[in-house]
């Protein structure tokens, strides 16, 4: 017996209507290349999305055919991401950080047929246009006072005309809830970008979830600025998740510098953020400086900020917890749309203080209904959960990818490998020890370089660590750290190596510490240990 309950697909159009519907005055506030912010209200966003789908159709696009966004976050790309995919199309989010090989690789193996692109964009744009056969056209997202000229082989139309010209589609299409909506290509930090083809289905799913209170509890109350750029993952679902509980998106454009970032969170009166680590060890960087030069390095309004994307150092989360902001973690990839766990306390975790309520905090916290976690050893044999016993995670669940696009041997039947290794503890809450390719092994015991960069992050002088192997006669493998000094300090090797002592067994105290000018950083912001085993690790 089938229930009596009404059949409407789950399709990423229908939130942009919930919005525009029942909260139409939502605003979206974004920052132009020029500095301005530009406003507008989920009400316009659906409509203009709706003329995005109608010029689409006008440029002769499919049902099914990818179009390439290389844009940061701004209030044209919220409206590709539902003019695109709620027309039936794919949105395959270009990250314009990579190199013009990679980009031409992305587009090339999408087919995208059109690019919609940033004005600062359009050189990259071009020089890779010539290596792309399926390209029909390259749209600009920019007024026609700006538009910028480029020598292409295809036509170079301006966004705001095209959309001039378009009489918007009087009703968004349905269809299944399986088909394809967003494409997403990993960083290729280990061989080519792969291909993550997302459904509405999964979309929604990992929005819902991810507004709920023991999630990133979006509100509509909230206003979000959004420091994780669209190019990435859907932007942690935040597209989705804030026009879906009709919360204010803050969209910062192409500058995540500190000053900028925290010239829009007062201007704007945020309440809640999310970014890499990076961005916020800059910006608290920036505002000790500040007030260091007589005042001015204060978040006036913010409350919360979801952390992502690399481990959260220790000495982070408590430098913010002084200032009255709550830090919380969470962990997924580009292949589980990316959240699969997020930082909440359970009852039990109400008990704990001191030194173990810290630790439980800097974990990467608990599984969000809907997916689920474990930990096996080599053989493949789950490990036990006593928040001691490593394992290789794995993660499955309807957000989470079957294989990657057009690499049909990549598949998997359920379970998903992350490369990440980690233990999970009673309560069930995940810390991950470190990237399997990034353990050190010396002397046949494992060090994990996250906890050794922890450490020493919490050193007064310290602004940014990185630990990585170097090749030893004896051991095998030693740990060497690298440090970025805090503005007006000089950290002694020495001084850091003392540091660390007592705070990790002596054995896993690096033997070399080197101070850096700073430390390579990829597209999304982690840290590129690739590059400095290149640079320190070589024979």
């Amino acid at each position: 017996m089938l229930g009596l309950m009404q059949q409407h697909p789950l399709l990423i159009s229908s939130i942009i209507v919930h919005a525009a519907r029942h909260h139409g005055d939502g605003e979206v506030v974004s920052r132009r290349p020029g500095g301005a912010f530009s406003r507008t209200t989920y009400r316009d966003i659906e409509l203009r999305a709706r003329k995005v789908a109608a010029g689409l159709t006008m440029l002769g696009t499919r049902r099914g055919e990818r179009v390439g966004t290389i844009a940061m976050n701004s209030d044209r790309h919220l409206e590709l991401y539902y003019g695109i995919s709620g027309a039936g199309m794919v949105c395959n989010t270009i990250n314009p950080r990579l190199s013009p090989d990679d980009i031409a690789y992305i587009a090339n193996h999408a087919e995208d047929g059109i690019i919609f692109t940033d004005p600062a964009f359009l050189p990259t744009v071009a020089a890779v246009a010539g290596k792309l056969p399926a390209l029909r056209a390259v749209v600009v997202l920019c007024e026609p006072a700006s538009m910028p000229k480029a020598d292409l082989a295809v036509p170079l139309l301006c966004y705001e005309e095209l959309l001039a010209q378009a009489t918007p589609i009087p009703a968004w299409p349905q269809f299944d809830e399986n088909t394809a909506s967003g494409l997403c290509y990993t960083s290729g930090t280990t061989g080519r970008p792969k291909g993550v083809l997302y459904s509405h289905r999964a979309s929604l799913l990992h929005a819902m979830m991810g507004n709920c209170a023991d999630a990133m509890g979006i509100r509509a109350t909230d206003r979000v600025l959004l420091a994780v750029p669209m190019f990435h993952v859907n932007a942690w679902g935040v597209p989705f998740g804030g026009p879906m509980a009709g919360a204010s998106l803050l969209m910062p454009g192409a500058q995540l510098d500190a000053p900028s970032l925290l010239e829009m969170m007062n201007a704007e009166r945020a309440t809640s953020a999310l970014g890499v680590p990076t961005v916020w060890l800059n910006l608290l960087g920036h505002m000790r400086d500040l007030n260091s030069q007589g005042g001015g390095g204060a978040i006036e309004t913010l409350k919360r900020v979801m952390i992502g994307g690399a481990a959260m150092p220790r000495a982070m989360l408590e430098a913010y917890q002084q200032l009255g902001i709550r830090m919380h973690q969470g962990w997924g990839m580009t292949e589980s749309s990316p959240m699969v766990t997020v930082n909440k306390p359970k009852a039990a975790c109400l008990k704990l203080e001191g030194e173990p309520q810290m630790a439980r905090r800097c974990a990467q916290g608990r599984v969000l209904f809907g997916a689920d976690v474990r930990a096996v050893d080599d053989e493949g044999r789950e490990v036990p959960w006593d928040g001691q016993t490593p394992g290789n995670m794995m993660f499955r669940g309807p957000w989470v990818a079957s294989g990657y696009y057009r690499m049909p041997e990549t598949a998997v039947e359920d379970w998903l490998p992350t490369g990440d290794v980690g233990v999970i503890d009673a309560d069930g809450f995940i810390t991950l020890t470190d990237r399997s390719k990034d353990l050190i092994k010396s002397g046949g015991e494992w060090i994990s370089s996250i906890a050794i960069e922890n450490i020493a992050m919490a050193h007064p002088e310290v602004a940014e660590a990185a630990a990585i192997a170097v090749p030893n006669e004896k051991w095998g493998e030693r740990p060497l750290l690298i440090v970025v000094a805090r503005t007006g300090c000089v950290p002694a090797p020495d001084e850091v190596r003392a540091f660390c002592k007592g705070k990790m067994p002596d054995w896993s105290i690096p033997d070399r510490v080197v101070v850096a000018e700073s430390l390579p950083h990829g597209a999304t912001g982690k840290v590129l240990k690739t590059e400095l085993r290149k640079i320190y690790a070589s024979p």
